[in-house]
């Protein structure tokens, strides 16, 4: 909604010269996401792509599978007391005959306002949930080479960091390091959603043919959406958590970690990856 990024007074030192003047920020903002009109969930997030990030998010809490299980996504007008919208509530209306799932109880995929939740029990409810289980085949085949060059391509294609180094970012290659999509946020899951719900608006889920690259580290949360959207190939800059490794095993997804320059980590799906022959 033309909010992406902000402008704000600094006062700025350099070398012991002061001086002052504008920054530009990117912009915060809570989304509050409602399914058939009540409240689900609340998100801080970088306006914009706010109706393919909750079509992304009901992907990745099991909701829905398809971009036909989606009736409308709205702005709700009059969303404050005295009726002004605000652009930060969103409403998704689902087809009818679509199961709507009791938002009063606690859901099937933990999100991270979840806390408390063992291991095996986060693990087992993706495996139950998900109506895209990793199922490439053939197996994606990625080189070392190719996976090396994605950062790079990554980074190339964020606009708003250029402007303001505060934002994470996702992108989506093809097995061949073709970009195919890329999405910004001030949460990297964010970017994830963004990505996951323009491919299901799109019909292209689920991504079984895909690598998703993201900035920062790879938590369990990212390894799920990844795997609620049948993305066979997760990379991350960082590290992996140790429960995104398990998802990781347990799903079959490729995991890599620690991907800067020629070096990286492959922690789960090592089939994937295309190496000389006699190396191992």
């Amino acid at each position: 909604m033309g909010r992406v990024t902000e402008r704000r007074r600094t006062l700025r030192i350099r070398d012991g010269a002061v001086s002052s003047r504008a920054d530009t920020l990117v912009a915060e903002e809570p989304l509050e996401i409602r399914l058939n009109g009540k409240p689900l969930a609340i998100t801080m997030r970088t306006p914009g792509d706010d109706f393919a990030l909750a079509a992304g998010f009901l992907v990745s809490e099991g909701v829905i599978a398809e971009g036909g299980e989606v009736q409308s996504i709205v702005y709700c007008a009059g969303a404050t007391a005295d009726g002004v919208n605000t652009y930060n509530v969103v409403d998704v209306k689902l087809a009818p005959g679509v199961v709507v799932p009791d938002i009063t109880l606690e859901r099937n995929v933990y999100t991270t306002s979840s806390c408390g939740l063992c291991g095996k029990a986060s693990l087992d409810a993706v495996r139950t949930t998900t109506r895209h289980p990793v199922g490439d085949t053939p197996p994606v085949r990625v080189t070392p080479e190719l996976l090396s060059a994605l950062p790079d391509r990554l980074r190339a294609a964020q606009k708003v960091f250029d402007r303001t180094g505060g934002l994470h970012a996702a992108a989506l290659f093809s097995e061949d390091g073709e970009l195919l999509d890329v999405r910004e946020d001030v949460g990297r899951h964010n970017a994830v959603d963004k990505l996951v719900g323009r491919a299901l608006t799109d019909g292209r889920l689920p991504l079984s043919r895909a690598v998703l690259l993201v900035s920062g580290r790879a938590s369990f949360e990212l390894a799920q959406k990844a795997v609620m959207a049948g993305i066979p190939v997760l990379a991350a800059v960082s590290a992996p958590s140790s429960l995104a490794v398990d998802l990781a095993a347990e799903s079959g997804l490729t995991l890599v970690g620690f991907l800067r320059g020629p070096s990286m980590n492959v922690y789960a799906g090592e089939h994937r990856i295309a190496l000389e022959a006699g190396v191992h």
